[in-house]
This record gives C-alpha cells, sequence and structure tokens, in this order.
C-alpha cells in the first residue's frame, strides 16, 4: 500500500515542471495513508525528472522520518500540522507558482469571480498572516502550520470547501483528497489568479460572481447531489 502511495507521490511531483507551478525545486507534493497514519513527500532539493518513487520519504503523524534515506522537504512540519488538523485530506501541495504567489506578496485575497474558480472553491480563496519574528525562531515550518488552520478555524472556513490558500509573504498551499486532487487544485489556484490579475488590470471594481451561479457550479461538482463526471472522481 506505501508502495502505491509512494508512486503517486512521485508521479505528482514529477508533474510539477510540466503544470507550469514551479522553477528549480520551488515546489512539494505530499499524500498521506490515513490508515497506516503515515503521510509520504518529496525529498528536499531534488531535481523532479530525476525522482524515484523509492526517493519519496515516510513520516508518521509525530513527525518522525518512518522510511527514506533522503531529508525530507524542509516543508515537512507544515504539511504535518494540515494533516494532523484536517482528517478530511490526503493530499497537499506547495508551489511558488507566479500569480498565486504575486496575490501572497500583494496581500491580497482571491475573490471568485467566475465559474472556473467556483468549479474548485467554493467563495474566495483567503490570506492568512505572515510569520511573527517570534515564529519564524521558534518552529517557522511548524507555525506556517498552525498559521493556516488558526485562519480557518477563526473564519470558519470549511477546507473541504475552500481547498487553498494564500499566506502573506509567501505562496499558495492546495490539497485534495489525495495528491493528484491537491496538484490539480494547485494548478486551478493558479490559473484563477492570473484571470484576476489580468481582470484587476482592466477594472479593479470588479464584482464577485453571483451566489446562485457559484452554488450552482461548485455543488453540482463537489455536493451531495453532484452529478458532473462519471463517478468516483
Amino acid at each position: 500500500m506505501l508502495d502505491e502511495l509512494r508512486e503517486e507521490i512521485c508521479e505528482a511531483n514529477r508533474s510539477l515542471p510540466d503544470s507550469g507551478l514551479v522553477k528549480l525545486t520551488w515546489g512539494n507534493v505530499s499524500g498521506i495513508d490515513r490508515d497506516k497514519a503515515i503521510f509520504g513527500i518529496k525529498p528536499s532539493g531534488i531535481d523532479y525528472n530525476a525522482l524515484k518513487p523509492t526517493d519519496i520519504v515516510l513520516v508518521d503523524l509525530d513527525g518522525k522520518v518512518v522510511d527514506g534515506n533522503l531529508n525530507p522537504s524542509s516543508d515537512t512540519k507544515t504539511h504535518l500540522e494540515l494533516y494532523k488538523a484536517w482528517p478530511e485530506i490526503g493530499g497537499i501541495t506547495h508551489t511558488h507558482s507566479p500569480s498565486a504567489a504575486s496575490l501572497a506578496q500583494l496581500g491580497k485575497e482571491l475573490p471568485c469571480y467566475g465559474t472556473t474558480h467556483s468549479d474548485h472553491f467554493y467563495g474566495t480563496v483567503p490570506i492568512c498572516r505572515a510569520l511573527t519574528a517570534a515564529e519564524v525562531e521558534e518552529d517557522y515550518e511548524k507555525n506556517t502550520g498552525l498559521i493556516i488552520v488558526e485562519h480557518f478555524s477563526t473564519k470558519g472556513i470549511d477546507p473541504t470547501q475552500i481547498p487553498g490558500v494564500l499566506q502573506l509573504h509567501h505562496a499558495p498551499f492546495t490539497w485534495g483528497k489525495n495528491a493528484a486532487k491537491s496538484l490539480e487544485n494547485s494548478i486551478a489556484l493558479e490559473m484563477c489568479a492570473a484571470m484576476a490579475l489580468k481582470c484587476w488590470a482592466v477594472d479593479s471594481s470588479i464584482k464577485p460572481i453571483p451566489q446562485h451561479i457559484l452554488d450552482k457550479h461548485f455543488l453540482r461538482k463537489h455536493g451531495p447531489d453532484s452529478y458532473y463526471g462519471q463517478g468516483g472522481d
């Protein structure tokens, strides 16, 4: 089972360069086996094209490496905090994709302006605060995860309905039911951020999508009576 998990995570990470989301090694994807309480993540600094399933580092929910000869991603503790807080999610993607990272640097959330966005996110993708100097010093990566969780909890945001966040001065994180879905949501977030930036350049007073259209597009794909696709996706 963990061999299959490693295969899936490796494939998702190897897809990052062609997705347009990353340059150099600025991104990582993880996935979790909830029954075994073990997640796998890309090793730190390894070229995507050279990545093999056996390179994927396995980590338990205490943050201990349980299998793997390489150092896990520097973002491992962030992924860990999200997995611990949100048992519904099965995969996480973190990149510095240009448009979404631009919003993070601008300190701007991403409202839903159209149906492309509402097919993946049930409303505004939020921006969460930057870490304080003390939080960076104490444990930068762990506190990054805790701040994301805190923001969603404080604002009453359901992470299964808004599977992504922008962190001020940093970059986006997305998640989904598995590694592949988390990557899909990262691609969707980048495309929606790019469209928003183009719209703002033309008309900064653009209004969000009407609620009834947002409801229709999100719920037909993700709601209890969803009918989009062929089932099982």
